[in-house]
């Protein structure tokens, strides 16, 4: 699976670290950066997230900023995202199965590399439930439905 990545300067290790752990795992990996922890914008880099998965360019992506809350929301500023906070597998889980997340949202000040590590898992191996959960999913991208 091809995999877009950023983050804030906050979690440029947690990134790299589970870049690395990606790729091990035999997936594509397009890290959008940044590639120091010299202190940037997160609202950059969500945004750059965003348009990589918008255009189809990867398949899901993964968002890290300090808290995850403020990249969470950048990447959901774009209609074509599905950007959920997660700190448990569960909740990733969930995130796919019922809300069709196409990127999730993790903090690195709250999340350690293990968690994270199960919480990508979830998300990737998790489908899409469909049936009652897609016309919800549809009204997130046009409220006029």
């Amino acid at each position: 699976m091809k995999i877009a990545i950023a983050s804030d300067h906050a979690a440029v290790d947690l990134k790299a670290e589970l870049a690395q752990w990606l790729r091990d795992e035999g997936h594509e990996v397009d890290d959008l950066g940044p590639a120091t922890a010299d202190r940037v914008d997160y609202p950059d880099y969500g945004y750059k997230l965003a348009t990589v998965i918008a255009s189809g360019a990867a398949e899901r992506g993964i968002a890290l900023c300090g808290s995850g809350i403020g990249i969470s929301i950048a990447v959901n500023r774009n209609p074509a995202c599905r950007c959920a906070l997660v700190g448990e597998p569960l909740s990733a889980a969930l995130a796919r199965e019922h809300n069709d997340a196409n990127v999730i949202a993790m903090g690195a000040r709250l999340t350690g590399i293990d968690m994270a590590k199960a919480c990508v898992a979830a998300f990737l191996t998790t489908d899409f439930g469909g049936g009652r959960h897609g016309p919800r999913v549809d009204k997130l991208s046009n409220p006029a439905l």
